[in-house]
This record gives C-alpha cells, sequence and structure tokens, in this order.
C-alpha cells in the first residue's frame, strides 16, 4: 500500500471551491477514465468509470471540509481518497490524499501511487481552474 499527497492553493474562498467538489467533476477532472453511469442515494453517490477495457465504481460521500471516495468495485486491492478545503491567506488550500494498493509485487504499488499522483493534480488543477 502506498500513500500520496497532492496540495494546491486556490485564489478563491472555501465556498466558491466547495461546489466544484462533486463526484463527475472530480473523476472527469482526473482525466483518467470516462464516467457511465451515476446514482445518487442519501447516503452518497455511486459512480461508475471506465476506459483501456476496465470498469472501476466508487463510492462517494460528502463531507465537512471536502470529499471522500473509495474504490468499491475495480481492478485494484485498495484505492481511496479524501479531497479536502480549508481558509489560508484570503483563498483556500485544497489537500488531496490518496492510499492505493494493487495486490502484486510492491513494485505495482509503486507504479499505481506515481499514476495517482498524476491525477490527483490534474484534479486539482482544475478545481483550482474553474475557481
Amino acid at each position: 500500500m502506498r500513500e500520496v499527497e497532492v496540495s494546491r492553493f486556490v485564489q478563491a474562498p472555501p465556498a466558491a471551491v466547495d461546489p466544484l467538489l462533486s463526484p463527475i467533476g472530480l473523476m472527469d477532472a482526473e482525466g483518467s477514465f470516462e464516467v457511465r453511469d451515476v446514482t445518487d442515494t442519501e447516503e452518497g453517490t455511486e459512480v461508475t468509470v471506465g476506459g483501456y477495457g476496465l470498469e472501476l465504481t466508487f463510492w462517494f460521500t460528502e463531507r465537512e471540509d471536502g470529499i471522500a471516495y473509495e474504490q468499491v468495485s475495480g481492478p485494484l486491492r485498495t484505492l481511496e481518497t479524501t479531497v479536502t478545503y480549508a481558509p489560508e491567506n484570503e483563498g483556500t488550500r485544497l489537500t488531496a490524499r490518496s492510499r492505493v494498493a494493487v495486490g502484486g509485487p510492491k513494485v505495482l504499488d509503486r507504479l499505481a501511487a506515481w499514476k495517482r499522483r498524476g491525477e490527483l493534480g490534474r484534479a486539482l488543477r482544475a478545481v483550482a481552474d474553474a475557481a
């Protein structure tokens, strides 16, 4: 299991950032897969994405300071992510943290973490650009 963290300052208040942290918005912003299905419930949102012969399903829950999601079906043994925000210097600090495990040789966890860091960086950049 590997953990990655990416942070980015956004020149916008938290009230402007919060609505941008949606399940579909984040999946699109990560840039790896296309959203195929979305199911909203009272407890959270299930999002199925796919591409390159793969399909993954994620469960999203809102947090007071952002959003959390985890893979509930797909090729990875573990993929858990939180994207949080906090006020900072008349703007907002976005932080994305992810735990990822492939379930094979440890080198695969390293590669998955490297790819995940890139996805999280793209997602935070997209949120910052939209704010």
